[in-house]
């Protein structure tokens, strides 16, 4: 496994070894002890998986005060995604990631807790999944509107299709600074 530096704090892009022939591949989607020799020793608890169609922007998602970490892949189709860092007192508060998903590179992205999270899905359909290191907490549910100037993300679409609650998002200066994560490192 390659690990890919994002220029965030422990976001990084997972490179998997596939091992493929004529009868098609295999690959490790998740090996604990690899990551914890690269300091990424997750524990999950949560496990979801998310079928959406062409120009569907799911985000940018977030969790306060129990954040989730996501561990996260495309098993069909192609997704652009995207992490930013809302960790208050950060060094890179409000910067962003992102990272073609796709079936074909089999690519992963590790997103730490205190990032907000969000995907685009540049295929007719993708499946994505998603491991947590923590449970959906409703309360806690959150989100940033998605073409913030502020974060002046690169999308590659401009007119996706949305939730209405990922269009009434807030943009980042509207959440209030208690609903925003706080940087522990």
């Amino acid at each position: 496994m390659k690990l890919i530096d994002t220029g965030l704090p422990g976001c990084v892009v997972i490179e998997p070894r596939v091992h493929g022939d004529a009868r098609g591949f295999f690959y490790e989607s998740f090996n604990h002890d690899k990551l914890a020799a690269h300091g990424l020793a997750q524990t999950f608890v949560q496990g979801n998986v998310s079928s959406s169609s062409r120009g569907v922007l799911r985000g940018l998602h977030y969790q306060w005060p129990k954040p989730q970490g996501k561990y996260v892949s495309v098993i069909e189709g192609n997704v652009w995604d995207v992490a930013v860092d809302i960790r208050r007192g950060s060094p890179t508060f409000g910067r962003w990631a992102a990272a073609l998903l796709n079936a074909e590179n089999k690519r992963q992205m590790w997103i730490p807790e205190g990032f907000a999270h969000g995907f685009v899905v540049l295929s007719e359909r993708a499946v994505f999944t998603y491991l947590c290191t923590a449970t959906y907490d409703a309360q806690a549910d959150a989100s940033i509107r998605w073409d913030d100037p502020r974060l002046a993300i690169d999308w590659p679409v401009s007119t996706p299709v949305l939730s209405d609650k990922d269009a009434r998002a807030p943009l980042l200066d509207e959440v209030a600074e208690d609903r925003l994560p706080i940087c522990t490192t």
